[in-house]
Order: structure tokens, then C-alpha cells, then sequence
């Protein structure tokens, strides 16, 4: 889309030492405040053990804004009224662009189980126009570094997505891009960790080898958890 966009693509950087600044919530003060937070999402046994989600415990601590948070997040991970395919090309894409390791290692799944393959992943961390998207899906990837860059959709982009996208759709798409930058910038700083013993980097490859596969999001089965590596 636009001229001399910057290669996001190398180098992709080493896993970090995350050092948790806000824990999560230690089980002497979970009220009945905090588990409504625990197990907004239906988590089997959330209300008696907490959920085994750390942004979610950590959330619980500030059960006002635990509450908002996932109300909020609920919209645009599960009810969005963009298709899935194009949602997870937006958060991967803000991944990258932020680096958030714990929304890469996440989305990854979510985003093989919304029919992207690990090619297409990976071209995620590259420049919008060098992967081999549609027109539709390169725009969406434009939004994001766009929004990201310089603070809003440039009118070039702005118009392909109009192509695509109906009002309802174009806005949240944008809040969703927004959503996902201000979660990883909260993961990030508050130090969040990750559930997984083998976690995606972002070379999108595990310490044991194993080839990345689909996750389910909250609520799609019953176990949904044990899909993610918990």
C-alpha cells in the first residue's frame, strides 16, 4: 500500500525474561468481586480455583476493571462482527508490531484454527506487501501499521477497506487494533506471564519442537485450556 514501508521481518527477537510486577491475585483475597472475574469466560471450576488464564488472575485484582475488561474483550474476540480470518491477521499483526510474546504465543493457534497457515504467520512479521495477501487482507495489515505509525487509518487504506468492510465492521476493526495494542502494553508492563511451558516464539517455533497447532478461544469447547498448553 505505501511506498518504502519499513521490513518488520529481521531480526525477530529472543524470548524475554518477563519479571512480574502485578501477580496474580493470591487466593487470601479473592472475593466474590474477583471470581465473577475468574470466571467470566466459563472456565470449568474458575469460581472455586481461578482460572488457569494469568491475565485473568492478574485482572482480579482490580475487580471494577476486571469486569469492564472482559465485557469489552468478549465483543471483539467473540462477538466481532469481522470474519475470524481477518481478526486474527489484525492481532497477530499488532503482536509483532508491539512485540507482545504473550498475544503472539496465543493467537498463533487462534489464528491456524481461523484457516491461516504458518506461512501466512509468518508473513506477518514482514512489510504488508510482502506476503501474499488479497487486497483485503493486506489492507487490514496496512491498518494496523498505519494506526500504529502515525495514529490513524491513512485515506488510501481507508478506502480499500471501505470495499470490504461495512460500517459496523470498519469500526471494529478499528477498536479491535486499538484493543490488542493497549493489552499488550498492559501484559507487558504489568509483567504477565505466560501459561504455556513451550511457548511460540516468534520465530514460530517451541523449545520442544513441536509444530504450533490450532487452539480453541474461550468458550468454543468445553476444555479449552488444555488446548493451549496450560
Amino acid at each position: 500500500m505505501a511506498e518504502n514501508e519499513p521490513d518488520f521481518a529481521l531480526p525477530w527477537p529472543a524470548p524475554t525474561v518477563i519479571t512480574p510486577r502485578i501477580l496474580p491475585l493470591p487466593r487470601a483475597e479473592w472475593t466474590d468481586a474477583a471470581r465473577e472475574v475468574f470466571a467470566f469466560w466459563g472456565e470449568p471450576n474458575s469460581w472455586e480455583e481461578g482460572s488457569k488464564t494469568n491475565i485473568i488472575m492478574v485482572m482480579g485484582n482490580h475487580p471494577d476493571l476486571g469486569k469492564a475488561f472482559n465485557i469489552w474483550s468478549k465483543h471483539l474476540l467473540v462477538n466481532n462482527s469481522l470474519s475470524t480470518r481477518v481478526l486474527e491477521i489484525i492481532i497477530l499483526r499488532v503482536a509483532w508490531r508491539v512485540k507482545s510474546e504473550y498475544e503472539w504465543h496465543n493467537h498463533v493457534g487462534y489464528g491456524l484454527k481461523a484457516g491461516l497457515t504458518l506461512d501466512e504467520i509468518g508473513h506477518l512479521r514482514s512489510a504488508a506487501s510482502a506476503g501474499t495477501w488479497n487486497e483485503q487482507d493486506e489492507a487490514a495489515v496496512c491498518a494496523v501499521d498505519e494506526m500504529i505509525d502515525a495514529g490513524r487509518i491513512g485515506e488510501q487504506t481507508w478506502a480499500v477497506l471501505g470495499k470490504y468492510f461495512d460500517r459496523r465492521q470498519l469500526m471494529d476493526l478499528v477498536f479491535s487494533i486499538g484493543h490488542y495494542v493497549m493489552t499488550s502494553w498492559a501484559l507487558s508492563t504489568f509483567g504477565v506471564q505466560l501459561e504455556s511451558p513451550d511457548p511460540i516464539g516468534f520465530d514460530l517455533k517451541t523449545a520442544s519442537g513441536k509444530v504450533p497447532g490450532e487452539s480453541y478461544k474461550p468458550g468454543e469447547v468445553e476444555h479449552w485450556t488444555s488446548t493451549r498448553g496450560y
